[in-house]
């Protein structure tokens, strides 16, 4: 059974920085990702807000930088899934794909997934028309209509992204106002592609055996309409990655609870990045909360040896 003073769950920004800090503070660290390290970093074309790139650069570039400035340090990498952990003192165990693994920490930095809108024909048309990632599935409805579903950041971004490649792009969001930033807003609504619906919901995606159009409902008069488009981009937020985390942990709906150190409720445990319930997840609070998260695990762990 390996040992380790400090595991980190999860590969992307808030995970990689984290370790990259205990493994300079000389930590006996390993970190699990059973894919790639970058996390949602690699499904983001471009990354024009995270401070040092003027020019902005690409989401992989990112990632690409915080992975080798990792493999400067030794560390081991267990690339499998983390199936649960059981709380104990000083060793909490985990168990990752077949391996049982004792920790005296954990950083808990698996993010978060895309949140489903829950309607008729969503989980039936996965990958079939109805996809949650503009970078991964764009090239495929190159010169077609699709409709972007979402108003935050996210959802704006990836129509910027989308429509360089389609024909017509549907813009739906359930309230008349927008909540992303300003700059995205005004690129969106001057670009001639992009065809703006507000205040309306979609109840169904439309199909057989592929996407043929959504189930449009406006919420301010409840004039029902059907819009023929060959793909879906559903982008409505996030939800938090945190199955297999214990049940002692205390969470709300929108993810793990941590104070401003990062510790949750139970000693040795930290969490970092999007796994958190907070308001702002963005790659620098991503970083900033991993640097945090391993400061206070580091100093966990010089406890315990006193």
């Amino acid at each position: 059974m390996r040992e380790y003073d400090a595991v980190v769950i999860g590969g992307g920004p808030a995970g990689m920085t984290a370790a990259l800090y205990l493994l300079r503070a000389g930590v006996k660290t390993a970190m699990v990702e059973k894919l790639s390290p970058g996390g949602q970093v690699l499904m983001t074309e471009k990354i024009e807000n995270y401070p040092g790139f003027p020019d902005g650069l690409e989401g992989w570039q990112l990632a690409d930088y915080f992975s080798k400035q990792l493999d400067l340090y030794p560390h081991d990498m267990l690339n499998d899934e983390v199936r649960s952990i059981k709380v104990g003192k000083p060793f909490h165990e985990m168990t990752v794909g077949d391996e049982v693994v004792r920790t005296k920490s954990i950083i808990l930095a698996t993010g978060a997934r895309y949140r489903k809108l829950g309607i008729p024909g969503e989980q039936e048309m996965i990958g079939r028309g109805v996809s949650y990632c503009a970078l991964c599935d764009g090239n495929f409805y190159r010169d077609r209509t699709v409709a972007v579903i979402g108003g935050g950041n996210s959802a704006l971004e990836e129509s910027l992204y989308l429509a360089r490649l389609v024909r017509k792009l549907y813009l739906i969001h359930r309230r008349e106002d927008f909540r992303a930033a300003v700059c995205y807003q005004d690129k969106c609504f001057t670009n001639e592609k992009i065809e703006v619906v507000r205040s309306t919901v979609v109840d169904e995606i439309v199909g057989d055996t592929e996407v043929k159009g959504v189930a449009m409902r406006n919420v301010q008069t409840g004039e029902t309409s059907t819009l023929e488009v060959d793909g879906v981009f559903i982008f409505v937020g996030f939800e938090p990655i945190m199955d297999f985390v214990p049940e002692e942990v205390e969470r709300d709906q929108n993810g793990i609870l941590t104070d401003n150190e990062m510790l949750t409720n139970i000693p040795g445990i930290f969490a970092a990045g999007d796994i958190r319930s907070k308001l702002c997840r963005q790659v620098a609070t991503a970083v900033g909360d991993g640097a945090t998260a391993a400061t206070s695990a580091f100093s966990y762990l010089e406890q315990l040896e006193d």
